[in-house]
């Protein structure tokens, strides 16, 4: 058997209680959608922002790696400034 593609679906299982289910299909039907579609929307959400933060964390320890110059003017060396 090949192995499965990247954008091939799977199959998950979970357990809910029957008043989250029953509370899921009425939004689900609100949408119209299924509680499958209803889930599987929200889990690419939560993957689509774990990404993105992770991606701006990434810019951000860049950024400060790089440094930034304020502006200012050096008018003593660090040995003169730290001079006993």
């Amino acid at each position: 058997m090949p192995p499965p593609k990247d954008n091939e679906k799977q199959n998950l299982t979970i357990c809910l209680d029957r008043q989250t289910i029953r509370m899921a299909k009425i939004l689900a039907a609100k949408r119209s959608t299924s509680i499958s579609g209803l889930l599987a929307r929200q889990i690419e959400i939560l993957v689509g922002e774990e990404e993105a933060y992770e991606r701006a964390e990434r810019q951000a320890m860049s950024l400060l790696d790089q440094g930034f110059h304020l502006g200012g003017v050096i008018r003593a060396s660090r040995d003169e400034l730290h001079e006993r």
